[in-house]
């Protein structure tokens, strides 16, 4: 996966995670993921993240993503071709009641075989 690949992988995911799509992170994220979001704790039960995914999206009328920078970098852990992406950027959510809120974000990937197997996202979520 080169660095265009990578900005594309970004890409899809923030718009899938815009549009609340579930199916997509189903699809994409590896059997055995490792997903944190903020101060929560890192979970690996993927039908788990999925539901709670899924309850997150809920809990918001809606969120756009906008990623500003890109890095990957592929490494070899433990005998596998791993590509580690960051990526960073701001979120602007609108709550349920209508109001806004803006934050910024960095995430951490790990991508093995196409799949999401590390999926760390660092935001402060307090406000929402």
């Amino acid at each position: 996966m080169n660095q265009l690949q990578s900005q594309q992988l970004v890409k899809n995911l923030y718009q899938a995670v815009d549009n609340k799509n579930v199916a997509y992170l189903k699809d994409n994220l590896s059997q055995s993921v490792r997903f944190r979001i903020g101060n929560n704790p890192i979970a690996t039960d993927k039908a788990e993240i999925l539901e709670d995914n899924s309850q997150f999206f809920n809990s918001i009328q809606s969120m756009k993503h906008t990623v500003e920078d890109v890095i990957s970098q592929v490494v070899n852990k433990k005998g596998a071709v791993v590509v580690k992406i960051a990526c960073h950027g701001r979120v602007d959510y609108v709550r349920l009641d209508g109001t806004e809120h803006s934050a910024v974000f960095s995430t951490v990937l790990d991508v093995e075989n196409s799949l999401i197997t590390d999926y760390l996202v660092f935001a402060d979520l307090s406000k929402l």
